[in-house]
């Protein structure tokens, strides 16, 4: 299979790119990214040399350049996403611009290509928020979007179900829950709390930091997508989360704890405007069709995250100080702005 994944410099697509790559033998990638603030081919420094492995940079809305590639391909992957809240609300319209007229390109590329096979990547935020009682999230919720960010990836869903109801194209959808692991860009929660500790600096929890998320091991979350694109029922979408609700709090008092500092690390900071209470994923679908189920737990997980980025200070330290934003300015010249991360 010739695979196309959008927003594979960014931290999930990379991941999957790497596993696709060392299951498949006989599989081939393209990777299209636009190499934006939070894409970094860093993130494939071990496969850039590899054969059946090649990038792209350009946009997921550029008409004439995705239909080019969907041509040569037989299946796509969507990552590629605008995807930090906070940027959401500060500035919708790269979120429009990517979210939903990008996904939209991709999907007419599909269907005027040959009717491909796609599978796109969503969130469990556009099912809303719960409350400390309600039952988690499945297949069936009603979306209620209530964010920006949020609300773009409902419309995408929509328009990918849309093309599998109205043309017949052979889609599935995947909504999963927070990811953490390493290579995800440092404004989210997790590895933003661990390179602040390593620089003494202390971790900004919001409000009383007892937002609650299911959090997902970004290997785990991979392997699932995997499934779903190979055996997963075609028009279906399924959810995928890691069976580990966990408060903010909680989360950073065991960072703190792995990385050997106190709760005087700790500076609460104003919540942020319609901060979402709690997401929880129920994954049975997935599990009862697929057999998929999280292989890492919790404590290992944030083991190996914690590890990662004390042990590679200078993969975020570019980042953090904007040298490889530079770098790629110089090499590939001006970006817009897009991810495809999936954090808190």
């Amino acid at each position: 299979m010739r695979l196309l994944v959008t927003g594979g410099a960014g931290f999930i697509g990379s991941h999957f790119i790497r596993h696709i790559l060392m299951k498949y033998p006989a599989y081939q990638v393209v990777n299209l990214d636009l190499l934006t603030y939070a894409s970094n081919l860093e993130n494939l420094h071990d496969v850039r040399h590899n054969p059946r492995y090649s990038f792209v940079k350009g946009d997921i809305a550029d008409q004439k350049l995705v239909f080019a590639l969907v041509a040569e391909t037989e299946a796509i992957v969507n990552f590629a996403a605008e995807s930090h809240v906070d940027r959401s609300i500060l500035d919708s319209a790269a979120f429009i611009h990517t979210n939903i007229v990008g996904t939209h390109v991709l999907l007419e590329a599909a269907r005027s290509q040959g009717r491909k096979r796609f599978h796109h990547v969503s969130t469990d935020e556009v099912y809303g928020h719960l409350g400390t009682n309600d039952p988690p999230f499945q297949e069936k919720t009603p979306y209620a979007p209530r964010s920006p960010y949020s609300a773009s990836k409902a419309a995408a869903d929509h328009l990918v179900n849309a093309y599998f109801h109205t043309y017949g194209l052979p889609i599935t959808i995947s909504n999963c829950s927070n990811n953490y692991g390493p290579y995800q860009f440092p404004e989210k929660l997790i590895p933003l709390f661990i390179t602040n500790l390593v620089e003494g600096k202390k971790v900004p929890v919001y409000g009383d930091g007892l937002q609650v998320r299911d959090w997902l091991y970004v290997v785990d979350h991979c392997e699932a997508i995997d499934l779903i694109l190979h055996q997963g029922t075609i028009g279906e979408t399924y959810c995928v989360g890691g069976d580990c609700e966990k408060t903010n709090l909680a989360i950073t008092k065991k960072i703190l704890e792995l990385m050997g500092r106190g709760d005087e690390m700790i500076e609460y900071v104003p919540d942020r405007p319609g901060h979402d209470r709690r997401y929880a994923i129920n994954f049975a679908k997935i599990r009862e069709e697929l057999g998929w189920t999280p292989r890492t737990d919790f404590d290992q997980g944030m083991q190996e995250t914690v590890t990662w980025y004390t042990e590679n200070r200078s993969w975020w330290q570019k980042i953090k100080i904007g040298e490889y934003l530079a770098y790629y300015e110089k090499q590939y010249g001006r970006r817009q702005e897009k991810n495809d991360n999936r954090g808190e």
